[in-house]
């Protein structure tokens, strides 16, 4: 189904200009760097989805800049990276600065362009050893750069935190595997929230039963506007694969019922780690999807063996992109508000009705009784 696009829906992505160099920006951002995306595709081939296991792309509000996963192919060791694109090719990969050491990942940028949050196993306070687990860390901006990260540690748990992404009125929507409120058994991620207030988040709070699951509820990226919210899950009917995505739109009552984004984006591995474009014109997904499950065309000889196995689609992690008008993400909001406005209409005229009847009754009724001393 072609609907559409995000852009064209009026919901706000900006991250804000940034002043990542004193150069113009490309002619054209990154993620417009592979041309239309009528379906999924990779992004980005032999340089981000390169046939290692590459994850959770994030992009510079100029384009300039893509920053993404590099991991080990088990999933527990992750490094943030970051290319630039020059509007005409790409440059060469490399670590971003706050990264390198630790199991880190999942950064992404505030509306304001000023903060960016990601998660990562580096020791907190007197910690000498890398923890076990993930926390939330925030960078600030320092002139064309980022400084020290700093820990949130209000949003400490037992468990691991994921996917951390902020609203402009200061909602920082993540997933956590804390046990204390989780809806799942122990060891299973739910959807979070927590707002910022001077400079401190408040305490989070479970997104409820009609976002998470008895499973796995994980990666929510939420819009500027905090009013729609994709994220994958493995724990609904619909589910088709390992996991899949879902978007949900915030609407009078509450969060609406999750709604499976379909087989344009959903296979039966991972589908996960959400992300539009800053315009809003494609989603960015990472998936585990394997090109080399299919019998190749003919018998292949040892180096097309490596070649093929070596390759994006080898069944480790990619990254894929497609147009959001190829998908279904209209909010049921306004159609909810159009069915009370009919609901309220209907009692209105039924009102009306019932009125006009009894009214007609009275009249009938006093005319067959006759005026007073007839």
């Amino acid at each position: 189904m072609r609907t559409a696009s995000l852009a064209t829906i009026a919901i706000p992505f900006g991250l804000g200009m940034l002043p990542w160099l004193a150069s113009p920006a490309p002619p054209r951002p990154a993620w417009e760097a592979e041309g239309p995306a009528p379906t999924a595709r990779l992004f980005a081939p032999g340089v981000i989805s390169s046939g290692d296991d590459d994850a959770h792309v994030t992009f510079s509000a100029d384009g300039r800049y893509v920053y993404f996963l590099k991991n080990t192919p088990d999933f527990r060791h992750w490094t943030i990276a970051q290319v630039e694109w020059t509007g005409e090719g790409w440059g060469e990969p490399r670590v971003a600065p706050f990264s390198g050491r630790f199991a880190e990942g999942d950064l992404s940028f505030a509306p304001d362009g000023e903060t960016a949050y990601f998660v990562s196993t580096r020791p907190v306070g007197r910690e000498a050893a890398a923890r076990p687990d993930t926390e939330i860390w925030r960078l600030h901006r320092a002139g064309n750069g980022w400084g020290s990260p700093e820990h949130v540690r209000e949003l400490s748990s037992d468990g691991f935190e994921w996917y951390p992404n902020l609203t402009a009125e200061g909602w920082l929507y993540f997933g956590s595997e804390r046990a204390s409120g989780n809806l799942g058994p122990p060891g299973t991620s739910d959807l979070w929230r927590a707002q910022l207030r001077e400079g401190r988040f408040s305490a989070p709070e479970n997104l409820g039963t009609v976002l998470n699951t008895a499973g796995q509820d994980i990666e929510p990226w939420v819009s500027a506007d905090g009013r729609m919210l994709l994220f994958a899950s493995n724990g609904r009917p619909d589910t088709r694969g390992s996991y899949d995505l879902y978007v949900s739109h915030r609407c009078s009552e509450g969060w609406s019922s999750p709604r499976n984004l379909g087989p344009e984006v959903n296979s039966p591995a991972w589908d996960f780690g959400p992300r539009p474009s800053p315009d809003g014109h494609f989603l960015f997904f990472t998936s585990n999807r394997a090109e080399t499950d299919r019998p190749a065309p003919a018998a292949l000889s040892y180096a097309e063996v490596l070649a093929r196995l070596r390759a994006p689609g080898n069944g480790l992690r990619d990254v894929y992109r497609i147009e959001t008008a190829a998908l279904d993400l209209r909010s049921p909001c306004e159609v909810q508000r159009q069915q009370v406005s009919a609901s309220i209409e209907e009692t209105r005229a039924t009102g009306q009705r019932l009125h006009a009847g009894l009214a007609s009754r009275l009249d009938w009724t006093m005319g067959d009784l006759g005026s007073p001393g007839s």
